[in-house]
């Protein structure tokens, strides 16, 4: 038989969408190790938007140890530059499509790294960005004012909020969502009456919540749809010697102020396993303690992982 006779098709002349199937079920590591560089039909299937909506780093941690001083954590420099390469071919291969982007709560951030990821994100409608140690008021403020379409934000709890939540009133007209992953105290609840009056999902769960800042949170927030507090540990401030009061059932007045809500989302139970951890915590949950991914988790469905 003649060479001529035999029909082979080659790796490149396979049909891109049937490619880009096939690369939606490699993982992150997998998709930039340089499949891109094996022929142009294979860069171009990389690159399509249908890969790039969702950049999801959260199987990447930092390598860190903890330090007395500011930024309290100290990065490995092999780390760090891991996760810069990470970010620069995937962003580079997203041509811009990212909409939502994810990074592990122990992944530290720095201002360079956010920055850059900013500017080649612009059309970001969804944060998850658990650990702030790394990033500066300049850095993040730079970053927000670039993500004008971003409508939903999870970050950690921060001694001063004002600055953030100015610039996302003022840059993200269509924020809508916010999910805080440690304690909400009055300042924080009387900045998102301030700045974010209009917000309609607010997720404070696993923490420890004092009864005025939820009081607070429920007169202020007109526009609010859904606010969960489930296995949050309910206080009340009491005068001295006392202090405070664990509060072991919400009342009525609350109930009255929450029933407004689309969905007022509560758990306080004995028997419930996240519930005793956050009481162990003392209203920090120490996520790495316990089983991989569940910080990931949330009862309102738009914030899940």
């Amino acid at each position: 038989m003649e060479d001529g006779d035999y029909n082979i098709r080659r790796w490149e002349d396979l049909d891109i969408d049937i490619l880009v199937k096939i690369f939606q079920l490699l993982d992150i590591f997998e998709l930039t190790s340089g499949i891109a560089h094996v022929c142009s039909a294979w860069r171009m299937a990389c690159c399509d938007p249908l890969l790039w909506k969702t950049l999801d780093l959260s199987m990447l941690r930092s390598n860190f140890i903890k330090i007395p001083l500011e930024p309290f954590v100290y990065v490995d420099g092999r780390s760090d530059r891991t996760l810069t390469r990470l970010l620069k071919i995937s962003l580079s291969l997203s041509r811009q499509s990212i909409v939502t982007l994810i990074f592990h709560f122990n992944l530290y951030v720095s201002d360079e790294q956010l920055t850059y990821t900013a500017e080649r994100c612009p059309q970001l409608k969804r944060l998850v960005l658990p650990a702030w140690n790394r990033i500066k008021r300049t850095g993040m403020c730079k970053a927000i004012r670039g993500w004008k379409e971003l409508e939903s934000l999870t970050m950690p709890s921060i001694a001063n909020p004002p600055y953030l939540l100015e610039e996302i009133s003022t840059h993200c007209k269509n924020f809508s969502e916010l999910k805080i992953m440690g304690p909400c105290d009055i300042f924080f609840a009387s900045s998102l009456a301030a700045f974010l009056p209009k917000l309609r999902v607010l997720s404070l769960r696993c923490s420890m919540l004092y009864k005025d800042v939820l009081i607070l949170i429920l007169d202020s927030l007109q526009h609010l749809e859904v606010l969960n507090i489930s296995h949050c540990i309910l206080v009340e401030a009491l005068p001295p010697p006392q202090h405070k009061r664990i509060i072991k059932e919400i009342d009525s007045s609350i109930r009255q102020k929450a029933s407004r809500l689309r969905q007022f989302i509560t758990c306080m139970e004995d028997s419930c396993i996240m519930c005793q951890r956050t009481r162990t915590d003392e209203g920090l949950v120490r996520w790495y303690k316990y089983e991989e991914g569940l910080w990931k988790a949330d009862e309102v469905r738009s914030l899940a992982l």
